[in-house]
């Protein structure tokens, strides 16, 4: 089918646009920065400028069999002022009015809608077991999701699917609340939020975007289906044990008027008790990869145990894998890869051509200070992937492993760095956040760069 998305950028869209371009289908996407959304799309997709108050493209909608509905201000980008809430009220309110007015304006014939809504819906609901059928609950988010979910209702009488997929916490190393609760661990100072008591419903990054995409192709997927695993856990068990993967003490509780003084309203975010099961969802079918939070939080965060970091970068390029490796194959390509504050140049390799078991060493500047940097090539699989492991350097391990994947007739070029920092605990406390961002600058630049020589006019666009 051809899909169209929105939200195709986020965590969850750059997941179901990998999936559905797996299973077959082509992607349209809807991006206020058709640029930017072309440099962080992990798949092929044409894509057309639209923003809130703007007419959607009629070309975008041409040939469209089913939507994915996933554009909204995230709930937890600071305080809850009352711009703030209108910019979260309207941008999955309003901007959902606008995309269902477009398809009802144009000749359109739409198999199935399916809108990425909230189980905020709820409420707080205290020790409740929750599930599609339950009513709304109070609050501001109860509110917008109840507005949000309405303005879809026009097209049930189009003859398309319409399905309603109520998030809970997503777990995932690369984005969403983990990426945000994961460096207080690291730091010593996670602990559990107010009495612990309030029930958490989560799931996996993996089981969301098959369950959008489960939504787009299964004919008995309809109406609201709840995305959270089957577990449901209290705040208390989830610190406790994200702590032990993690191999990090637990701190002080954070006392619940702490969290609202700090946080005011948003505070709804981190205390309100939600115990949702999806029962509609397993009785469409759907069946979840991660039941079971131990396993989930597992594969999630035990990589990062015992003070390792990860950095995870993919982009999908035009050519062929034997098309682009070739350019890794020459080591002072680096340099042109590499943020020029970095001052990073090559001063020699043991092998005439990188082959694995080659050892390069490098020079680097960061904050002032001069390092020498040696690594040695590993796994080395031409075309398809290599591994570079720093055996002296400014960090305790380096570990980076290249890959080259064949995907939708070009490649997904994926970067997976686990790193550690000296010093381990005192490193992470003091340097920890400093040194993500350093990691996270050069590998944005890094896209840059290869976009610029590899992606441009890779990604259709109109």
């Amino acid at each position: 089918m051809r899909v169209l998305m929105t939200g195709a950028t986020g965590l969850i869209g750059k997941e179901t646009g990998k999936r559905l371009i797996d299973a077959g289908h082509s992607i349209t996407v809807l991006a206020r920065d058709e640029d930017s959304a072309r440099k962080q799309l992990p798949f092929p997709a044409k894509i057309f400028k639209w923003d809130i108050g703007q007419d959607v493209p009629q070309a975008a909608l041409k040939d469209i069999e089913a939507v994915i509905h996933l554009a909204g201000e995230p709930i937890a980008n600071g305080r809850w002022t009352a711009e703030q809430k209108k910019k979260i009220h309207d941008s999955r309110v309003k901007g959902t009015r606008e995309l269902v007015s477009a398809i009802l304006g144009s000749k359109t014939k739409l198999k199935a809608f399916v809108l990425g809504s909230a189980i905020g819906l709820y409420g707080d609901s205290g020790d409740t077991v929750l599930d599609e059928s339950s009513p709304k609950g109070k609050g501001f988010l109860a509110d917008v999701v109840q507005d949000w979910e309405a303005q879809v209702e026009p097209l049930s009488g189009t003859g398309a699917r319409v399905v309603k997929v109520r998030t809970s916490v997503v777990f995932s190393r690369h984005g969403g609340a983990l990426e945000k609760i994961i460096p207080l661990f690291e730091r010593g100072v996670g602990g559990q939020l107010g009495n612990g008591q309030q029930w958490m419903s989560w799931i996996h990054i993996d089981d969301i975007s098959r369950l959008f995409v489960f939504a787009v192709e299964n004919e008995k997927a309809s109406g609201a289906l709840n995305a959270a695993a089957p577990e449901s856990i209290r705040n208390e068990r989830f610190t406790k044990e994200l702590a032990k993967v993690l191999d990090r003490p637990v701190f002080l509780p954070a006392p619940e008027v702490a969290l609202k003084l700090a946080l005011g309203e948003m505070s709804a975010t981190v205390l309100d008790s939600q115990r949702v099961q999806p029962k509609r969802t397993l009785e469409a079918g759907f069946t979840f990869k991660f039941d079971s939070f131990s396993e989930a939080i597992e594969d999630v965060a035990g990589v990062l145990r015992g003070g390792q970091h990860e950095i995870f970068s993919e982009q999908w390029l035009p050519l062929k894998p034997d098309e682009l490796f070739p350019f890794y194959c020459d080591e002072h390509n680096l340099e042109e890869l590499t943020p020029p504050f970095l001052k990073f140049n090559v001063v020699g390799k043991s092998t005439d051509e990188i082959e694995e078991g080659t050892l390069i060493d490098y020079r680097l500047s960061l904050h002032g200070l001069s390092f020498k940097w040696r690594t040695r090539i590993e796994d080395w699989k031409p075309g398809r992937r290599f591994v570079d492991t720093q055996l002296s350097g400014p960090y305790s391990k380096w570990y980076h492993v290249h890959d080259f994947i064949p995907f939708a007739g070009g490649t997904l070029v994926r970067d997976r760095v686990t790193y550690k920092l000296p010093l381990g605990y005192l490193g992470d406390t003091f340097a920890g956040w400093k040194v993500t961002g350093d990691v996270k600058k050069i590998f944005d630049y890094r896209r840059e760069v290869i976009d610029e020589k590899f992606g441009r006019g890779g990604v259709a666009q109109q």
